[in-house]
């Protein structure tokens, strides 16, 4: 009796944390929804296809009234380039993470010697524990200027030809370095999701492709990394929702463009998340409260995406598992 009292008990609790989360879920999503509908009546759908921001003349008294809510004189709030610039961003960075993040999980799963594999999975797991911050004062003294003063220039003369590596190299600060970041950012969790799924790979695949002639690589090729195709989708999906959400490092290499479209692959951009922190201080000074508004709506975009992302990540990983 006290053995199914404990089981139901366990079943119940269990039940209300797994209810928790769709509920905590659901309440950000109304709280920043209606937080932010009254910038969108402010703008319509020019909230997302302009690019003008502007939080207006908080010093002054004049108002504009604008679909029945009130703004600060010369209020504009356009978050184009801010979406531009957090999806161009994740992609860079995942260009980079993937094939990165995938040869160190082949590294550590079939090459590396046991004890080296011991020490570099307990390396690549603590890099995932490093604060943002601290990456991005990394960022901002090593990569900023070796961007600047290496790359930039290097990819602007050889691979000028393709468009969104020509014109100017800028001085660092940019696309380029925020996605080298990121990408430095979400590579242990690419490395570390993949490494455990190749590791789960069974023995008796791999000396089935050795007896069937098969080298070293083809073996790894063919069995390896195809049985943990679903993983290697999986672990870069997480890896885009970890860089489209990232805040303070992207923040201090990005360049903190405001109404300004990303030119090349150099260029100064700023992100949805860096632009909540970056603005929130000179929102809250608004009379009107319609700034606030406008960064909640910002916080509610970088919501539906992620959504989307994981949405698009479940689907993609159950088609690859079927494959």
């Amino acid at each position: 009796m006290s053995g199914t009292r404990s089981d139901r008990l366990y079943r119940v609790g269990a039940g209300l944390v797994a209810g928790a989360v769709p509920l905590v879920l659901a309440a950000i999503l109304v709280f920043i929804l209606f937080d932010g509908l009254p910038a969108i009546r402010y703008m319509g759908v020019q909230f997302w296809t302009s690019i003008s921001w502007n939080l207006g003349n908080e010093y002054g008294t004049a108002l504009t009234v604008r679909n029945g809510v009130q703004a600060m004189q010369g209020a504009s709030f356009g978050i184009l380039p801010y979406i531009l610039g957090t999806l161009l961003t994740s992609v860079v960075a995942l260009v980079i993470a993937v094939p990165l993040g995938v040869g160190t999980a082949l590294f550590l799963s079939e090459w590396a010697p046991a004890r080296l594999r011991t020490f570099l999975s307990a390396l690549v797991e603590l890099l995932a524990g490093v604060p943002s911050v601290v990456y991005g004062l990394w960022g901002l003294a090593v990569v900023v200027p070796a961007v600047g003063a290496s790359v930039a220039p290097w990819m602007a003369a050889h691979l000028g030809f393709i468009p969104f590596f020509a014109g100017s190299p800028g001085s660092g600060p940019g696309l380029l370095a925020a996605g080298v970041v990121l990408a430095i950012m979400v590579l242990p969790l690419i490395a570390a999701t993949t490494r455990d799924a190749m590791i789960q790979t069974p023995q008796a695949q791999r000396e089935a492709a050795y007896a069937l002639g098969l080298t070293k690589w083809e073996a790894v090729s063919a069995v390896v990394l195809r049985g943990s195709r679903p993983a290697i989708v999986g672990a870069s999906i997480l890896g885009l929702g970890r860089a489209l959400g990232e805040t303070m490092a992207v923040l201090m290499v990005c360049g903190g463009a405001v109404n300004l479209l990303p030119g090349n692959l150099y260029g100064p951009v700023n992100t949805l998340a860096a632009v909540i922190a970056s603005q929130l201080d000179s929102a809250l000074t608004d009379s009107t409260q319609m700034a606030v508004h406008a960064l909640a709506a910002v916080a509610l975009t970088l919501f539906v995406i992620s959504l989307i992302v994981n949405g698009l990540a479940r689907l993609i990983v159950r088609e690859e598992a079927r494959a």
